[in-house]
């Protein structure tokens, strides 16, 4: 019996290491998603910027905007639609319009995701 009881943990030696666990987690998970929600927004400005820069080009090249989003993508100057990171998805971008109507359909694009970033400015400003 001696040699049997010898080969396993106390049920105190358990509770200092789910401790020592439980203390390690609370000081990485914040850190974890702090990261999370950094990259996020990166993620998102990177995407605004190349959108636009294509509106840019095409504009260039074509003397109008694209009349969607999806023009973009069909005449190659996207290879596809970015995601929007933080609303999850390519279908939610919120659309500007330039000011006359005869130059297309699709002047810039902003998130439409609710909330704020880290910095405190709004996604929808963006």
């Amino acid at each position: 019996m001696k040699r049997l009881a010898k080969n396993g943990f106390t049920l105190v030696e358990l509770l200092v290491v789910m401790a020592i666990i439980a203390t390690l987690l609370t000081i990485v998970v914040p850190r974890y998603f702090h990261s999370v929600e950094n990259s996020e927004e990166a993620v998102l400005r990177q995407n605004l910027s190349l959108t636009r820069e294509a509106l840019d080009k095409f504009y260039g090249d074509n003397g109008r905007y694209p009349d969607r989003l999806e023009e973009l993508v069909e005449k190659k100057y996207l290879r596809s639609l970015p995601a929007d990171p933080i609303a999850g998805n390519s279908d939610s971008w919120q659309i500007i319009a330039p000011d006359e109507a005869e130059k297309g359909g699709v002047y810039d694009i902003k998130s439409s995701a609710p909330g704020s970033s880290r910095s405190g400015a709004e996604y929808k400003d963006w």
